[in-house]
């Protein structure tokens, strides 16, 4: 069985991005408001396997500003940066 999570960038009614994140296997969705919150909650779905996580698909509403897409995309990158340097 593979694990595959999908998060997919939204915006709500004021305009602000936010990651809605769908365990594929469960189909347990999960609203994270910032990469920070992304990051607690992947974790935590990603426990009931063994912290094993075969691939996230990314993919975002069409309503979505390419500026919005763009901040999440520069932090995660940030993010995964630090991850490999620990």
């Amino acid at each position: 069985m593979s694990v595959i999570f999908e998060s997919v960038i939204k915006c709500n009614n004021l305009g602000f991005a936010y990651i809605e994140l769908t365990d594929t296997v469960t189909q347990k969705v999960e609203i994270c408001n910032d990469l920070e919150d992304f990051s607690k909650k992947i974790e935590e779905l990603g426990s009931e396997y063994g912290g094993r996580i075969d691939e996230v698909k990314w993919s975002a509403d069409k309503n979505v500003p390419q500026s919005e897409i763009d901040k999440i995309k520069l932090a995660m990158q940030k993010y995964q940066e630090e991850i490999e340097e620990k």
